[in-house]
């Protein structure tokens, strides 16, 4: 066994150059790194945290989120009820139904379904303050037919459905609650609006807007995220794309090939597209279609392009780079090619929005409640048509959740109180409390 040396050691000075040496050195590191070594951001800045902190700190609005914890076991069976209620994309009318028998058992609030099928409930204020919509969507992108049953698991909610955008139809129908029973006032009017058609077309927000411009000031889409919001629209373009032949038999000679063939060599070019990190652009085939049958050789075969970008310039140069890619494909095949604009909805960035009373109090609301939010301009919701329209809004959600739009969804059971928390707390510092 080896021993150990009984030698005292002598702690020597460390030399005060290679001090200032380290010290530089580190400082260096962080100017380079942009800051990385600065505390996190803990707020707003004035005035903001300081209006939000106040608001918090009224007694109704404690009340508000005491009435939240004590109705927990009803929030969340009414969230799993709503739920199990299959919504396809222009199909809502149950759900519609459903949402709007539970807001009629609240005397505060004027409902009424509109021409597009949006439920609106309007909770008039007091006057002198701001008209702000608050809404989800009702719709889901799962087929009609589908079953829904919904299952809890280690402290989740699984269901198709659950977190787009039942989470948060269920967190306006809580806040609304919670503010009646709590008594609290705003100074503008709170419109609940709970729309039709967003994940295909728009077209509930879309005529909701036309028709009440000149009425709504600012606008809170509650779709996806949690713990951020985003303030800017993303560009989104729908297209289907057909190669168009004479078709045939398999066994047939002519055509040689089935117009799947140019299909599947445009699709595979244009996954090879190189797409920017800065600006945020995404692309996505999602569909493809051809013959009904195994043995024909399809005379018309298509598939579907999502293209998002918070750019309409660089969604234009792609446009035109699929189109070249498609029309050389077609030719090479001698087919055709006839393509379809499904949906546009153009990128909506406002001009110094990011320091709009609108930004910077939800941006106070979110670090109020002890969120470190991720602040982006990639919205892809109702909020976008809004900003279209000169409307200031914002976007953001009432729990944590995943798999968005898959049989697998879920969402984190506990955050949604939290995020009911987050709904009344925009709802009094946007229309104002007398």
């Amino acid at each position: 066994m080896r021993r150990k040396s009984t030698r005292m050691k002598v702690q020597r000075p460390f030399p005060t150059f290679l001090l200032a040496f380290i010290s530089l050195a580190a400082a260096a590191t962080v100017w380079a790194q942009g800051g990385a070594a600065t505390q996190p951001q803990k707020g707003a800045g004035k005035p903001y945290d300081e209006e939000v902190r106040a608001l918090l700190a009224r007694a109704e609005v404690q009340a508000a989120f005491a009435h939240v914890e004590r109705e927990r076991e009803a929030i969340k069976r009414e969230w799993i009820s709503i739920t199990e209620v299959n919504a396809p994309s222009g199909k809502e009318e149950r759900r519609a139904a459903l949402v709007e028998e539970l807001l009629r058992a609240q005397k505060s609030v004027q409902v009424s379904r509109d021409p597009s099928g949006n439920v609106v409930a309007v909770r008039k204020g007091a006057g002198g303050g701001p008209t702000v919509v608050i809404d989800a969507h009702l719709d889901t992108v799962f087929q009609e037919g589908l079953t829904i049953k919904a299952v809890e698991r280690d402290g989740r909610i699984y269901a198709p459905g659950v977190g787009d955008d039942t989470r948060n139809i269920e967190a306006m129908l809580a806040a609304l609650r919670a503010l009646d029973a709590s008594n609290v006032r705003t100074k503008g009017d709170l419109i609940f609006l709970f729309t039709v058609e967003e994940e295909t077309s728009f077209r509930g927000v879309r005529e909701f807007v036309e028709r009440n411009k000149g009425r709504v000031d600012q606008y809170i889409a509650l779709d996806g995220g949690y713990e951020g919001f985003t303030y800017g629209g993303i560009g989104i373009n729908w297209y289907r794309h057909h190669f168009v032949g004479p078709g045939g038999h398999t066994r047939s000679r002519t055509p040689p090939y089935s117009a799947t063939l140019p299909m599947a060599r445009a699709i595979a070019r244009i996954y090879e597209l190189p797409l920017p990190s800065s600006p945020p652009t995404n692309l996505n085939i999602g569909m493809t279609g051809g013959s009904e049958v195994v043995n024909a050789k399809a005379a018309d075969a298509w598939f579907t392009v999502d293209l998002r970008s918070t750019s309409n310039e660089v969604i234009a140069d792609l446009e035109k780079k699929i189109a070249a890619i498609v029309a050389e494909e077609a030719a090479r095949e001698r087919v055709t090619v006839r393509t379809e604009k499904l949906s546009s909805t153009p990128a909506a960035q406002l001009p110094g929005h990011r320091e709009s009373r609108l930004v910077k109090t939800t941006e106070a609301v979110h670090y109020a409640l002890g969120f470190q939010p991720q602040i982006t301009i990639t919205g892809s919701n109702n909020g976008n048509v809004a900003l279209l329209a000169g409307i200031p809004a914002i976007s953001t959600g009432a729990a944590d959740c995943g798999d968005s739009h898959a049989l697998t969804e879920y969402c984190e059971t506990e955050t949604i109180y939290r995020g009911i928390r987050k709904v009344i707390l925009l709802a009094v510092a946007t229309a104002q409390v007398p």
